[in-house]
C-alpha cells in the first residue's frame, strides 16, 4: 500500500497485484496481456483507487489526449446534442474535450487553432461558417458541415439527399405547390445543398415551388413576411413547406397557426435536423433526421487517426425521415 496521504503509483499497483511494472503499464495503456494478469492488475487498480496521470502520459507520448471542439453555440438544440455526442465518444476513446463556443467570432476560432500549433491540444473538431479563417497545413483538424480545404476532412450528413427526401415526402403526401424557407451562405458549405436537393426533386416531379432564402437565418420576420405575401383570403399559395432547420420550422408553424391555418391539414411542414422535444423525446416536427451520433463517431475516429493520408475530403452520412405530426401520416 502507498504511504498514507499519497496517491498510488504504478509501482504500488504492481506490488499489490504481484506482477511486473511492465505488465501494469501494458494494462493501463490497453496493450493485451494474459487474462489472469489483467484481472490481477484491474483488481489492484480498483483496490488502490489508482488513476493514470494523463498529463505525464502525454509527456511521454508527445500527446495531451485532449481535443478541442469549436462550436458556434450550444444554446441551439442541434449544436448542443452534437456536442454531447462528440464528448461522449472522445471520453470512450480515453480523451478529454475542451469546448469553446465561438458565436461565429473569427478571433476566438483562430486563437484555438494556435493552441494546436503550441501542442496544447492534439487536434480540433470544428464547426464554423466564419470567413477568412486561416488553417496551416499539418494541423490535425476535422470540420463538420463545411469543406474548408481538400487537405482537411469534412464530415456531414447527405444534405442534398435530405432536400430531395423532403420534397418527395411532401409530394407523396399529396402536396402540389411547394415552398422552401431557409438560410443560404456566401461561403461554400454542405447545408446549402438542402435547398439544391429540394429544387432537384421539384424539377424532376414538375412541381411548382417558391424559394425564400436569407443569409441570416435568425431573421424570422423575413420568413413571416414571405408567408404573408402568399396568404390571400384565408388561403396559402402553397400546401407543402420545407424548412432548412427544425428551429425555423417550429417558428414558421407557429406563425401559420396564428394566421388560422391548420398544420398539417392545410399546409404540411417538414424541417431538418431531427431535434427531439426535451420532455417527450418526440420530434418537434416532421423532419429530415441527421445521424448525430454517427457524425460524432466518424469525426472522432478521423481526428484520432494516425494515418490521415487516405481519408477522403468529404464523408457524407445518410439521413432519414422522421414523422413529427406536421405532415399527413
Amino acid at each position: 500500500m502507498p504511504p498514507r496521504g499519497s496517491s498510488p503509483t504504478m509501482k504500488d499497483v504492481a506490488r499489490e497485484a504481484g506482477v511486473s511494472l511492465g505488465t501494469v503499464s501494458k494494462v493501463v495503456n490497453g496493450i493485451p496481456v494474459g487474462k489472469s494478469y489483467q484481472k490481477k492488475v484491474e483488481a489492484a487498480i480498483q483496490k488502490l483507487n489508482y488513476r493514470m496521470n494523463s498529463y505525464a502520459k502525454g509527456l511521454k507520448s508527445s500527446r495531451t489526449n485532449t481535443i478541442a471542439l469549436l462550436m458556434p453555440t450550444t444554446a441551439h438544440p442541434f449544436f448542443g446534442q452534437l456536442t454531447y455526442h462528440i464528448n461522449s465518444v472522445l471520453s470512450e476513446r480515453g480523451n478529454r474535450m475542451i469546448l469553446c463556443t465561438t458565436e461565429g467570432r473569427q478571433e476566438i476560432e483562430q486563437a484555438h487553432i494556435r493552441m494546436v500549433q503550441e501542442n496544447q491540444v492534439d487536434g480540433i473538431i470544428l464547426l464554423t461558417y466564419t470567413e477568412g479563417l486561416e488553417c496551416q497545413e499539418g494541423i490535425p483538424m476535422v470540420t463538420i458541415d463545411r469543406n474548408m480545404s481538400s487537405s482537411l476532412p469534412c464530415v456531414a450528413c447527405d444534405n442534398f439527399a435530405g432536400g430531395q427526401l423532403a420534397a418527395q415526402k411532401l409530394a407523396d403526401n399529396g402536396c402540389r405547390r411547394l415552398a422552401y424557407i431557409g438560410s443560404s451562405s456566401p461561403l461554400p458549405n454542405e447545408p446549402t445543398k438542402r435547398r439544391d436537393g429540394f429544387i432537384s426533386t421539384c424539377t424532376t416531379l414538375q412541381l411548382p415551388y417558391e424559394l425564400c432564402s436569407v443569409y441570416d437565418d435568425s431573421n424570422y420576420q423575413y420568413f413571416y413576411d414571405f408567408i404573408d405575401s402568399h396568404f390571400h383570403n384565408g388561403v396559402l399559395d402553397f400546401d407543402g413547406l420545407f424548412c432548412c432547420t427544425d428551429m425555423i420550422a417550429s417558428r414558421v408553424i407557429s406563425h401559420l397557426r396564428q394566421l388560422g391555418l391548420r398544420v398539417p391539414e392545410d399546409v404540411q411542414v417538414i424541417g431538418f435536423d431531427g431535434i427531439p422535444d426535451p420532455f417527450t423525446g418526440e420530434y418537434v416536427c416532421s423532419t429530415i433526421v441527421q445521424p448525430l451520433e454517427q457524425i460524432a463517431i466518424v469525426s472522432v475516429d478521423l481526428i484520432l487517426s494516425e494515418d490521415k493520408a487516405q481519408i477522403p475530403p468529404l464523408i457524407c452520412l445518410p439521413v432519414s425521415y422522421g414523422y413529427g405530426g406536421t405532415t399527413k401520416g
